[in-house]
């Protein structure tokens, strides 16, 4: 609704009566009186309240990210469960002490083998779409961390048939995993011979001859795979 109007400026007029000197006279007529119209806007903030009102905001926001953060951290693994789409975890204790309430899991017919869990799925399919149907599963390609691992797996897996794992080469003979693991020379278990070939960029772990180990062959061949994910904790 707009504000009525105030008249700043009101002029008193009465008709001059002459007495005593002019001086007097002039001295006798109203004097114009002026009313000044208020600011209707709210009061200005300090500016030093102003400042610290900012500075605890961005505090606010910088220490909520923080906390965001570590709670996300915190519930990186129980979070994965959601992601899996598995209806049932194996679970079992990692300490027999009553007191001790930590599970630790992996989906349904995934194997578990220390910190980890593995899957071998049944199609064949590019090393890159390997690793996206691992990664739909809160996975990724598997990581040969030592021998004792690689026997492990190993084990359960055919001698006719050859399998991706996380390791590539974007160029250049750079080898990496795709889980960022650095690579260590020391630790690689390739076939004799291999890699031969700087235009065949991923590898698979095959039993060709007498034992498994490690082969470079272009990535757009149709292999099966082993997916590996972190256990689940609760």
């Amino acid at each position: 609704m707009a504000s009525p109007n105030i008249y700043t400026d009101l002029n008193f007029k009465t008709q001059p009566v002459f007495s005593g000197t002019i001086s007097d006279s002039f001295s006798a007529r109203p004097k114009k009186t002026t009313i000044h119209k208020s600011n209707p806007g709210f009061p200005t903030l300090p500016f030093t309240s102003l400042m610290f009102f900012l500075l605890l905001a961005v505090l606010s926001s910088v220490s909520l990210n923080i906390l965001f953060q570590m709670y996300s951290d915190l519930l990186e693994e129980k979070d994965s469960i959601k992601q899996l789409n598995h209806t049932e975890l194996d679970c079992i204790k990692d300490h027999p002490s009553e007191e001790d309430k930590v599970w630790s899991c992996c989906p349904k017919d995934w194997e578990p083998l220390s910190s980890h869990c593995y899957f071998i799925p049944t199609d064949s399919a590019s090393w890159s779409e390997s690793e996206e149907k691992c990664s739909s599963m809160g996975a990724h390609l598997m990581v040969v961390h030592s021998r004792e691992e690689q026997d492990f797996i190993t084990k359960i897996l055919r001698r006719d048939a050859a399998y991706f794992i996380g390791l590539s080469d974007p160029g250049h003979r750079q080898w990496q995993w795709v889980d960022q693991t650095p690579y260590n020379e020391s630790t690689t278990f390739w076939h004799p011979g291999d890699p031969n070939n700087d235009r065949e960029q991923c590898v698979i772990l095959s039993h060709p001859r007498s034992s498994w180990g490690w082969n470079d062959i272009p990535c757009s061949d149709k292999q099966r795979s082993v997916c590996q994910m972190k256990k689940i904790y609760l």
